[in-house]
């Protein structure tokens, strides 16, 4: 009976830790932090080995982000509270707005970054859910996958199928200087982190969706269990690291360019 009543101690309560988002999470978050380390290295301080490093990595970008989008979108669904979560991050995100301004600059200040960017989409997940819920799971996440492929292009000008099929957009739409965080930027709209709600508000939607696997606990038992402890920790504090890298990449740059003035 001890022993029985031991066992029933030990049991976790509550949903079953999904150590698998953790993980990808912080992979994502790894692979950006170095991505903003070449960035700060050859666009802000001008070293030629970062112009070289960030042009390599740059086609890989769309691809971590999108994976820290798509798990965003999963992790929602765990959530008690997006809307509360969303306004918190909401804040945060125009934080760091303001001191990117003051710090490199309105040349590469972040005006709608992915943390503005999953700031909003937390808000409008919580305002939604409630009309979602009826979508079936698969149908939601078919219809949002099509979406995002469908929109992938606006920043550009046009909806369609990218290389198939394209549709113009007007462009009266892309001369205004309050239209940019949906995706319709003017000619010399800066902002040097930009994610904006089309496409990646689909791919976001898309998550949250297929999170619902999550609450019904049925994602693969390998989700459960921990198979890489560093990731698994750079995922667990994803904000506080997001939110932090890029002060301290900034500074050791400025440290090594007062040591080593030469490029």
């Amino acid at each position: 009976m001890a022993d029985d009543a031991n066992e029933q101690k030990a049991k976790p309560k509550g949903k079953p830790r999904i150590h698998l988002l953790d993980e990808l999470r912080g992979f994502a978050v790894f692979c950006m932090i170095f991505y903003h380390a070449f960035y700060s290295v050859g666009v802000l301080f001008g070293w030629d080995w970062g112009i070289t490093l960030i042009r390599f990595f740059m086609p890989a970008e769309p691809f971590f982000a999108g994976l820290f989008i798509l798990i965003s979108g999963i992790s929602s669904n765990l959530s008690h509270s997006n809307i509360e979560r969303g306004a918190k991050l909401f804040f945060i995100a125009y934080i760091v707005t303001v001191v990117t301004y003051f710090a490199v600059g309105e040349t590469q200040v972040i005006r709608f970054g992915i943390l503005h960017f999953l700031s909003v989409c937390m808000m409008l997940y919580g305002i939604l859910n409630k009309l979602l819920r009826p979508i079936p799971l698969w149908i939601g996440f078919a219809l949002n996958c099509v979406l995002f492929i469908f929109t992938f292009n606006v920043r550009l000008g046009s909806i369609g199928v990218p290389l198939v099929w394209s549709y113009a957009l007007p462009a009266e739409w892309y001369r205004t200087d309050f239209l940019y965080p949906l995706g319709f930027v003017k000619q010399g709209f800066i902002s040097s982190d930009f994610f904006p709600l089309l496409p990646w508000m689909f791919l976001f939607m898309a998550g949250c969706f297929f999170g619902r696997l999550a609450v019904q606990k049925k994602f693969p038992k390998a989700a459960y269990k921990k198979h890489v402890p560093f990731f698994s920790f750079l995922g667990r504090n994803a904000l506080i690291i997001y939110i932090a890298h890029q002060p301290v990449i900034f500074g050791l740059c400025t440290l090594v360019q007062m040591v080593m003035p030469s490029k």
